[in-house]
């Protein structure tokens, strides 16, 4: 489409004889690196594969894919982020089993298999962890902020179930591009899952695919579906739902150390991993694209731009409104609520250095004075 407008438009102009248009594309790069951990700022897209049911086969998901996003050429990563039953050392089988640290830096360096980076508390000699909570969510952070990822297009994080102090710790931690939400098709599983999608929610994380996994197997050349559908896309309005088989040879591969994906990648499974990758590089661009021109400074009217979500709607505001009703500690007096600036203070004529956004609710704007507002 990109191309065949490029063509049309191009042509258009009277002293054009000839178009020839060549398409290239490249991953977006994050545009809020400064307020990010230094082991994250170099990674464009993080994912969470989310499940609060446990045993529905949300590593499986991660893992295949992870490799599958790799297959397509990206620079991917997987981080394990279940302390108490990582799963991780399981589903891969790589040569080295033991993370290392880098002595000059004091980071941790990645093991890596097939091409992908991986990061699990399993590989680091522990096996799986007896703590507390308030513990785990600082091993968390630790391997997750402190490991040289390089440059990665993208991490996908295999959550633990449940919406406590890890995911919470995640959640705040880690500027989630997107979630992809797994259940099976049970009421049971379903019950579970709604509480990952309103955490989600809460926290401004887009829930951009479900995937439904042990929906159907096929026999006698017929096809059974021995649970009823519960409807997670209609319920929540998750625009695109990809369901799996009961398939022995996807758990099989998982259990062997190989990905189903990488395995057999013309079979059936792949395929509809490979449509689940499509999916997520296109809405994760999406997401990056609304994000970045959600709010912008117009110099031709003076004027902060502020589009409305999912909305042709946009209003206008002042720039000197808007950095006069700043509400951050530097701005006002946290116990007598005074504000320490007066209007006149703010010179009138004032406009903005830089608008960048931060994950994908808030933007940061830098003022002249050296000021910085979110």
């Amino acid at each position: 489409m990109f191309e065949q407008r490029a063509n049309e438009v191009v042509a258009m102009l009277p002293w054009v004889k000839k178009v020839n248009v060549k398409m290239s594309a490249q991953p977006a790069k994050p545009v809020f690196a400064g307020q990010l951990p230094k082991g994250l700022q170099t990674i464009s897209n993080i994912i969470a594969v989310s499940s609060c049911k446990g045993g529905v086969g949300k590593s499986t998901i991660a893992v295949n894919l992870a490799y599958t996003l790799a297959g397509m050429g990206a620079k991917v990563g997987i981080f394990d982020a279940d302390v108490y039953g990582p799963s991780l050392p399981t589903m891969v089988s790589p040569e080295s089993r033991l993370l290392e640290m880098n002595p000059e830096t004091r980071t941790i360096i990645p093991i890596e298999y097939l091409g992908v980076k991986l990061i699990s508390f399993g590989f680091a000699g522990q096996g799986r962890a007896i703590m507390r909570g308030p513990m785990v969510s600082g091993v968390i952070d630790q391997l997750l902020t402190t490991t040289e990822w390089g440059e990665l297009d993208y991490l996908v994080i295999d959550m633990p179930p449940g919406t406590g102090d890890i995911q919470l710790t995640l959640c705040q931690v880690v500027p989630l591009t997107a979630a992809v939400i797994v259940t099976t098709p049970q009421k049971l599983a379903f019950i579970d899952v709604a509480k990952g999608v309103r955490m989600f929610s809460k926290l401004k994380v887009p829930c951009v695919a479900v995937v439904e996994n042990m929906c159907h197997f096929d026999a006698d050349g017929k096809r059974y579906y021995p649970f009823d559908s519960v409807q997670v896309v209609q319920q929540f309005g998750i625009p695109h739902l990809f369901d799996l088989p009961i398939r022995p040879n996807l758990s099989a591969s998982g259990d062997s150390g190989m990905p189903e994906v990488v395995a057999d990648p013309q079979g059936q499974v792949a395929k509809t991993f490979q449509d689940l990758g499509v999916c997520v590089v296109q809405q994760c661009a999406k997401i990056r694209q609304q994000v970045s021109t959600a709010v912008t400074y117009d110099k031709s009217i003076r004027a902060i731009r502020v589009k409305v979500p999912a909305s042709d709607e946009e209003f206008l505001l002042h720039p000197a409104t808007v950095r006069r009703n700043d509400r951050s500690a530097q701005s006002v007096d946290e116990w007598t609520g005074e504000q320490k600036l007066q209007c006149s203070d703010i010179p009138e004529d004032i406009e903005p250095e830089e608008i960048r956004p931060m994950g994908n609710y808030a933007v940061s704007i830098t003022w002249p004075d050296g000021f910085s507002q979110v």
